[in-house]
């Protein structure tokens, strides 16, 4: 665990001494305060104590942003020739890879942190149901380490950042959008399945406040098989090396 935290913190640190770590905290708190305050469907506007405006711009806004965050993370050291050069030293591939999600993931959760006084901003003007609120902020945690160990995936898989970027928003496209409009479009157990499949449908349950072991079951498996993917990129790389 030492190891990982080592790994971690010197992700973190490259983070905020390249300046991505303000950048992307500062876009993030402007679309997030943007769309939940001032347009279309704001707090103002329905007239409502709710952060459901809040958890659905986040919800895309994240989509974006993780996979920015994470397509340089194997793939430039890939190109560098650091990451040949980290392997040298006593750590696996598994704690390098589990290094760089919990960096990627505290930068999410520091993000998130800093959204709270909206949370305490409503509970202030309205009665507003505080359950619901602490379970899409776990919906958005849990989302956002799914699409982390994606991005993971994608970034070890190339040493082109853009092309990581890329391939980690097209497998989002299906998790995110398509799988649940085939579902929509499909009746019987075939829908049931994409609709399983479909990352909007065990978000939104748990942003409604609703929280089921099928919803923490899915996001875990897609963290595992990423994050077991990315490793297997890494050993393959190590033996043809």
């Amino acid at each position: 665990m030492k190891k990982i935290w080592i790994i971690a913190k010197r992700e973190l640190r490259s983070f905020f001494d390249s300046l991505m770590a303000y950048v992307m905290i500062v876009l993030f708190l402007g679309f997030s305060g943007f769309f939940t305050w001032l347009f279309g469907s704001d707090i103002f506007l329905v007239n409502q104590a709710s952060l459901q405006a809040f958890f659905s711009i986040t919800y895309w806004t994240l989509f974006f942003f993780i996979p920015a965050i994470t397509m340089g993370m194997l793939a430039d050291e890939r190109k560098s020739g650091t990451l040949e050069l980290l392997v040298t030293k006593p750590v696996s591939d598994w704690q390098i890879i589990s290094g760089k999600f919990l960096a990627a993931f505290l930068l999410i959760c520091i993000s998130l942190a800093l959204t709270l006084p909206y949370y305490i901003t409503v509970s202030s003007i309205g009665k507003i149901d505080h359950g619901a609120v602490w379970l899409g902020y776990l919906g958005l945690l849990f989302m956002s380490a799914s699409y982390i160990s994606i991005g993971l995936f994608c970034s070890s898989i190339t040493s082109n950042q853009i092309v990581s970027f890329l391939a980690a928003l097209f497998i989002g496209i299906f998790l995110q959008l398509i799988f649940g409009l085939i579902a929509a479009s499909s009746t019987g157990w075939f829908g049931g399945v994409f609709d399983y499949l479909s990352l909007s449908t065990h978000y939104e349950s748990m942003a409604r406040g609703v929280i089921d072991s099928k919803d923490i079951i899915y996001f875990l498996s897609i963290i595992f098989l990423a994050m077991t993917g990315t490793e297997l990129a890494l050993s393959k790389r190590n033996i043809s090396a």
